[in-house]
């Protein structure tokens, strides 16, 4: 049984006093097993404790790696308390199911746990990274399983077939399905290999549905199954055979290897073979090519006719988008971004100019927004207070806008008579 017990201090430039240390938060890594059969879990908790409480819960390590499979069993996660140097500190601990996926040793290098804890003497929260060393195990193969590939582990395996249709009578159009389960204890299904390997058949085409996996977790045991089923769909007449399958697993509860297996089957079509495509004739061949070039000319034509009416289409696009008021709005925005005074008043007068319905510039808040402006500008005011004014007139603008699609722009001239009066 390996424990370690891993004082950590967040360590600031300067002498961190002997007190200081006694009152820093600790980590503890516990890890009784450093040895596991493939596919087969290891126990890693990692505890943090703290003189006072954390306002917040620490970020842990997901200590993910190749051909690692780490998980998180229910309730991972526990609040605790322990003694440390006679006085009752809180902490909390995480619970970490461990697997190596292949045989050899694994490194996880040092993994860090970020704590925020509250301070009293300074009245304040906190934080310190807490780092555990190195932790090593090893996926170990047990004797007399050195041979199996893949190498499967598990307290029980059950491997059925299931065939829906008549392998020996079938005729061009007949179809049959082959479906094969295997269902697992004390492993995850995704240890299982591909069951059903492609196979060529003259006069069949097959179709492979994607493999279907299920996984049970009850409280650390896990258990599940893999589904594969292939379709295979008469052609021509033909037929061969689909080959038994075998899968070699050790069982962890008798400690020997076990071999899972379904029979094969033979498939035989009534029909004529599968014919080869007659060569073309010179003849056929010939027009083939005149009609793949007369194609090609109606091709270049239609492009020759049709380039000059879609190039003007697109300019008067180009041109429409340039004069509304979108464009107008996105060069504003533009000049705000930029905390661009020179170029604010033109962009603003172009979009009012192009706005339907009251002009935007007369609204109070706008104008409030640019007097403010104006005043922090040629009034020497701090560089914060310009990023807020800048950020009320685009508030202002946006307000302003007219909600809804921008059917037609505003005249450029006035109403000749805006009073009413001759």
């Amino acid at each position: 049984m390996m424990r370690l017990l891993l004082l950590l201090l967040l360590v600031l430039p300067g002498v961190v006093r002997a007190q200081d240390a006694e009152t820093m938060p600790q980590l503890i890594v516990d890890f009784p097993e450093t040895e596991a059969i493939p596919g087969q879990s290891l126990s890693l908790r990692l505890t943090v404790l703290v003189p006072t409480f954390m306002p917040k819960p620490p970020v842990w390590p997901s200590l993910e790696a190749p051909n690692l499979l780490v998980r998180l069993p229910s309730r991972s996660t526990n609040p605790v308390s322990e003694r440390v140097n006679g006085e009752t500190w809180a902490g909390i601990s995480r619970h970490y199911r461990i697997s190596p996926m292949v045989p050899g040793q694994v490194v996880l290098p040092p993994q860090e746990v970020l704590v925020t804890w509250q301070d009293l003497k300074a009245g304040e929260a906190r934080q310190a990274t807490l780092t555990t060393g190195p932790i090593a195990f090893a996926g170990v193969v047990p004797e007399g399983a050195e041979g199996l590939d893949p190498f499967i582990a598990a307290a029980d395996l059950t491997l059925t077939q299931q065939i829906e249709g008549e392998p020996a009578a079938m005729v061009p159009g007949d179809s049959l399905k082959r479906q094969v389960t295997v269902k697992v204890t004390g492993v995850s299904p995704m240890f299982l290999p591909q069951l059903l390997a492609p196979v060529e058949l003259p006069g069949v085409a097959a179709y492979p549905d994607a493999p279907q996996l299920s996984e049970t977790d009850d409280r650390g045991a896990l258990s599940g199954s893999r589904v594969e089923s292939v379709t295979y769909l008469a052609e021509a007449g033909g037929g061969g055979a689909l080959p038994e399958i075998r899968l070699d697993w050790y069982d962890t509860d008798d400690g020997v290897v076990k071999t899972a297996s379904a029979s094969g089957l033979e498939l035989r079509i009534d029909g004529p073979p599968p014919g080869r495509s007659a060569p073309l004739e010179p003849a056929r061949l010939a027009l083939l090519a005149g009609a793949a070039l007369v194609g090609l000319a109606v091709l270049w034509l239609g492009l020759r006719i049709l380039r000059p009416a879609l190039s003007r289409r697109r300019a008067l696009r180009r041109s429409a988008y340039l004069t509304s008021e979108r464009h107008a709005w996105r060069g504003l925005m533009q000049a705000i971004r930029a905390r661009d005074h020179a170029a604010l008043r033109p962009a603003l007068d172009l979009w009012a100019e192009r706005v339907v319905g009251p002009d935007p510039r007369r609204a109070a808040p706008v104008e409030a927004a640019l007097l403010a402006l104006g005043a922090q500008r040629y009034g020497g005011g701090a560089g914060s207070a310009g990023e807020t004014g800048w950020s009320t007139l685009r508030g202002a603008l946006e307000a302003a806008r007219p909600r809804g699609p921008q059917a037609a722009a505003r005249t450029a001239l006035p109403p000749l008579n805006p009073g009413g009066a001759l």
